[in-house]
């Protein structure tokens, strides 16, 4: 998949510009980086393109905890970062989760997944449900 593509099913399921899309996608994959094992970030970078794939491969900063965050605080841990409101945060997390569900096979998803709270499943828009087509493997 291309980058672009990715950007662009986000940018659709959310209903917000490709500028935002790109920006709350690296803030939510950095973020999602920091909740699962490096491992298991790793085996998702490999499947993403060019662009996407370091967010997931960034170090863990100090100031923070792979703490067991319930989704609401995945959301706000996602809006504090720069560029990114609560508003495109609420928006657009969830797209992009469906949109890396997409991009890479089901069995790392479903890896990635387990490692997180049961309520981010309900985040995710379930598979065949519009928004967004199959994105090539």
């Amino acid at each position: 998949m291309e980058y672009q593509d990715f950007i662009n099913a986000v940018a659709t399921r959310a209903k917000v510009s490709t500028d935002q899309a790109a920006t709350v996608t690296r803030a939510t994959l950095e973020a999602l980086a920091d909740r699962i094992s490096a491992g298991q970030a790793e085996d998702l970078a490999y499947q993403l393109p060019d662009g996407l794939d370091d967010c997931l491969r960034k170090p863990l900063r100090q100031d923070q905890v792979k703490a067991s965050l319930g989704f609401d605080d995945f959301v706000q841990r996602v809006a504090d970062r720069p560029d990114v409101d609560r508003a495109l945060a609420d928006a657009a997390v969830g797209a992009v989760l469906t949109t890396l569900r997409e991009a890479v096979t089901r069995d790392e998803f479903e890896k990635a997944v387990a490692q997180l709270p049961k309520e981010f499943r309900q985040a995710i828009e379930p598979v065949g449900a519009g928004g967004g087509r199959r994105l090539g493997s």
